[in-house]
């Protein structure tokens, strides 16, 4: 009996997590932190999730070698208003950054400076989209604005640089490969933090020349709600989102005789640029290709317009249409998963593996036909999650998965967690550190508050509004003038959300507690309007 004690204590430790070896946070070096983001990327879109529609090997090993998050949610499911809120830790209406064409504050407080103050090396690559240059970088390669898939042009350290040949995911890994190279070699022991984040797969999905060869022959799963009514859901009907009102040349690529005019609304975008012609936009996205790419697009283009003489005004058109969509945007995701690999492959054969923290996620997720529609914005689960993976060897176990409610505000305090350094109080995101390493708090978040702001008269007419959403249920309160309404989902029972039950008498008592919970939140964090 007195070998057991100490028997005990030791297979304890011996499985507390990996890699720790009762070293303390203090004892340990402090690690380097690799934060790669995609632009628009739907969690189906990864077979770490799903392999439905694609294999994604290289991004399967983040999670496979560490944890994926089957709950990771936005606060705001747009692109810059997702990337401030990333760097902020705030909800929008707290960073001031609420819409896409609102501004976007520099002088505020971001994890990343803070880390930069704590002795962290500090890099931003690719699409940064907040429009000012962001303080406390040492090193900041930023696409202006959206930037384009090829010959991309880039903001070095506040200088911009002449157009740069290639294409953009693989010019964005070129530049994240040479700043994780400059710290390889650094003898002092300096940690980095770069932000590697890809344009890719955003909108309008031009795939690499090399996947071009038999892309036209891929088929995809369509959506059992392609061709969805929008039975009692008033704000959904109304949005320009549909496949069928695709830009066919920006969008699907069918280009000169092919077709003239464009028939596609393309997400009532002439209300805020009158001047955008989708047709001539295209023209000059094809103008950027050197010649020897030009002529690898040559027989696509010509098939494409060939294709969409045969189905336009026909049934088939809108699976067509589809089908167009899929090939391209998934061709880009393509593209994001081989340069991750080069990355991911350098972190190993330079020894940076082992103390580097690896997070994959995207600013938002993405309507890959769901609802008949692309884009994002809605509170509907396709654009609300957003892919999560994470990997650390010396903390996290490999293969493990949670599905705890998370939030792209937590991403800032969990870095700032393992660099021991803590954020400020007006915070609002919670570090996953507990959960990445096996010990779920007790008291975790139990739903989760969800804000869009931009106007309706903007891109995509999609209608304001808030809501709230638990592990099964979900509503969602519309403030649009004239759209005005709840909206109420049992997940469980129509995980893709067709059928609003707000005023479904089973369903009396759920609709009052999460009404309450709607403003419980909003008291809680502070939303004012």
């Amino acid at each position: 009996m007195r070998y057991l004690l100490p028997l005990l204590l030791l297979t304890l430790l011996c499985s507390c997590g990996p890699a720790q070896n009762g070293a303390t946070d203090k004892e340990r070096p402090k690690p380097n932190i690799l934060f790669i983001m995609s632009d628009d990327h739907a969690q189906r879109a990864i077979s770490a999730y799903t392999d439905e529609l694609i294999q994604t090997p290289n991004l399967d090993r983040i999670a496979n070698e560490g944890m994926l998050f089957r709950n990771s949610f936005v606060t705001n499911s747009i692109c810059a208003p997702s990337r401030a809120a990333i760097m902020t830790g705030k909800y929008s209406h707290l960073n001031g950054k609420i819409d896409n064409l609102s501004p976007f504050n520099p002088n505020q407080w971001t994890f990343t400076e803070e880390l930069h103050d704590a002795g962290y090396r500090t890099s931003l690559i690719g699409k940064h989209h907040l429009q000012a240059l962001p303080r406390g970088f040492d090193e900041f390669h930023g696409l202006i604005g959206q930037g384009s898939y090829y010959s991309p042009v880039f903001v070095h350290n506040g200088d911009t640089l002449d157009a740069v040949e290639g294409y953009t995911s693989t010019v964005i890994t070129d530049y994240a490969l040479a700043e994780l190279k400059h710290s390889a070699a650094d003898t002092s022991g300096q940690p980095f933090c770069m932000l590697y984040w890809h344009k890719a797969p955003h909108r309008n999905w031009m795939p690499d020349t090399s996947d071009l060869p038999g892309l036209l022959d891929k088929k995809y799963p369509i959506p059992a709600n392609l061709r969805d009514e929008y039975k009692g859901r008033r704000a959904a009907e109304h949005a320009d989102m549909r496949i069928a009102d695709m830009f066919t040349s920006h969008d699907l690529k069918v280009t000169g005789d092919y077709q003239n005019p464009d028939p596609g609304t393309g997400g009532a975008g002439f209300i805020t640029n009158p001047n955008f012609d989708q047709v001539k936009n295209f023209a000059y996205q094809m103008s950027r290709l050197t010649p020897a790419q030009q002529k690898a697009w040559e027989p696509f283009l010509k098939r494409v317009g060939e294709e969409w003489l045969d189905v336009k005004g026909t049934d088939r058109e809108l699976e067509w249409r589809y089908q167009r969509y899929m090939q391209d945007y998934l061709a880009s995701v393509k593209s994001v998963d081989d340069n991750v690999g080069r990355v991911l492959d350098y972190l190993d054969e330079s020894g940076l593996d082992e103390n580097t923290i690896v997070i994959y996620t995207s600013d938002q997720g993405f309507y890959l036909g769901e609802h008949g529609w692309y884009d994002k914005r809605f509170m509907y689960e396709e654009s609300h999650r957003t892919p999560l993976m994470i990997r650390f060897p010396a903390a996290v176990a490999a293969g493990s998965s949670t599905g705890e409610l998370v939030l792209n505000i937590d991403l800032g305090s969990t870095l700032l967690d393992y660099a021991g350094v803590t954020p400020p109080a007006d915070v609002q995101g919670q570090s996953l550190r507990p959960i990445l390493e096996g010990r779920n708090p007790e008291d975790w978040r139990e739903d989760i508050y969800y804000r869009y702001y931009q106007q309706m008269n903007s891109y995509h007419r999609v209608a304001r509004h808030e809501g709230v959403r638990g592990d099964r249920y979900k509503l969602i309160h519309f403030t649009e003038p004239g759209f005005e309404g709840y909206e109420l989902y049992d997940l469980e029972e129509d995980p893709s959300e067709m059928h609003n039950r707000i005023d479904d008498p089973e369903l009396e008592a759920v609709k009052t507690k999460l009404m309450e919970r709607l403003g419980e939140q909003r008291v809680a964090l502070k939303v004012v309007d």
